[in-house]
């Protein structure tokens, strides 16, 4: 009997002790600081899904780059990295980032691409007074009109876009034009920003033409563009779009009979898809290349172990951006939108895409930009080699000077 109830007396001490234990998990874990929740949302399918595959593993990288001395935390806190495919539908986009700054406790969104998509969640963002930084969208009207105190916009923008290879084109003859645009916010705002700078080097516009997003059949666009007879044909489109309406002017014989095509929104896995033979001569502007110096080169090399295709500078945005942002959280010392966005504008931007980058008022960054021209494939010496480069444009030539952008609240 006495044995029995030592064995009891045990049995309860020891469920006691259970109890206890698990009682103080409960306690450390309730006391443990919430993760830092980031997230990326772009157009993860359609006609830009092969521009952004890879953000998540660039965004990924930015986290162990910028928690390397930390023990992977910031602030004592562990970054949780959120995914979404906004299916470049504004409304869809919209709802997500709501869903995100409300239910879920994300503190920055970044990617973004496709500007409808882009200026619907900047309106989210700015009721929410939270962060959102465009990597993928191109309107400049980001930093324009709807500019935002805690909002940024990092890789490119129409204007430049429309000054570094616009200007380019006008300068070496190219003095007639005539847009073939993706009818929505960023078709219109770069072919608008084109048409101005070409307006202003004395060239003249015959015309445009505007085409649905996603469109397989470019047929009758192209026929009336041939038709204008002007050198230039301005492509004010992206991914999938651009690609198709490439292949298909050289199905025309349009660049055989004496057109140019001008390439507005070209990216190196878009000249991958189409192929030296095809994209050859074709001049672009460009925020990054995998392979300009060393130190892009092992980036490159470290990216591909994750995902083993070509970076392109949509994915190479995400990384640099979300790393200046984990930055500055720490720099702030509190994740705190307008602190964080403080400390951002404050702290200079350097990465493997950006060199002594100024993060503006307007939510600008302001940075050098590259002029490249794609190789002839007797020029190329792998299957990666595709560019040579051109022209470095200097940030404050190839961006819209502060004065000019129209932002509400810039004085």
């Amino acid at each position: 009997m006495k044995v029995g109830k030592s064995v009891r007396g045990v049995g309860a001490a020891v469920a006691v002790a259970g109890l206890t234990a698990l009682g103080m998990i409960a306690i450390a874990q309730a006391q443990a600081p919430a993760p830092l929740k980031i997230g990326v949302m772009e157009g993860f399918s359609g006609v830009y899904g092969d521009l952004t595959a890879g953000e998540v593993e660039a965004m990924q990288m930015a986290v162990e780059d910028a928690t390397q001395q930390t023990g992977g935390k910031v602030l004592g806190r562990t970054v949780e990295i959120l995914s979404a495919d906004h299916q470049t539908k504004p409304d869809v986009g919209a709802q997500i980032a709501r869903r995100w700054y409300d239910v879920d406790g994300v503190k920055m969104i970044t990617g973004l691409g496709t500007s409808s998509v882009a200026l619907a969640v900047r309106k989210i963002a700015q009721e929410k007074g939270l962060i959102d930084i465009n990597t993928g969208a191109a309107s400049a009207d980001l930093t324009g009109p709807s500019c935002s105190e805690t909002g940024a916009h990092w890789v490119y923008d129409t204007y430049a876009l429309a000054h570094v290879t616009g200007e380019a084109m006008v300068k070496a003859g190219g003095d007639s034009w005539y847009f073939l645009t993706a009818d929505y916010a960023f078709g219109h705002a770069l072919e608008r920003d084109v048409t101005e700078v070409v307006k202003a080097a004395g060239g003249k516009v015959l015309g445009s033409v505007r085409h649905p997003l996603s469109t397989q059949d470019f047929s009758s666009f192209l026929l009336q563009a041939q038709s204008s007879k002007a050198k230039i044909i301005g492509l004010a489109n992206a991914g999938q779009d651009t690609i198709n309406s490439i292949k298909q002017a050289g199905e025309f014989g349009i660049v055989k009979g004496g057109q140019k095509l001008a390439g507005l929104l070209v990216f190196a896995t878009d000249v991958q898809s189409l192929t030296l033979p095809v994209a050859q001569g074709l001049v672009l502007t460009e925020s990054f290349y995998w392979d300009l110096n060393d130190e892009t080169r092992a980036w490159t090399k470290r990216y591909r172990a994750k995902k083993d295709k070509l970076p392109s500078m949509l994915t190479v945005g995400v990384y640099s951006s979300t790393l200046h942002y984990l930055k500055a959280v720490q720099a702030a010392g509190t994740d705190d939108a307008k602190a964080v966005m403080a400390k951002m504008r404050e702290i200079p931007v350097n990465d493997v895409m950006t060199k002594n980058g100024k993060l503006r008022e307007d939510g600008r960054l302001v940075r050098d930009m590259y002029l490249f021209e794609v190789k002839s494939p007797a020029e190329s010496k792998s299957k990666d080699d595709i560019y040579k480069l051109v022209a470095t444009v200097p940030g404050d030539q190839a961006y819209r000077p502060l004065k000019d952008g129209k932002c509400p609240f810039v004085k």
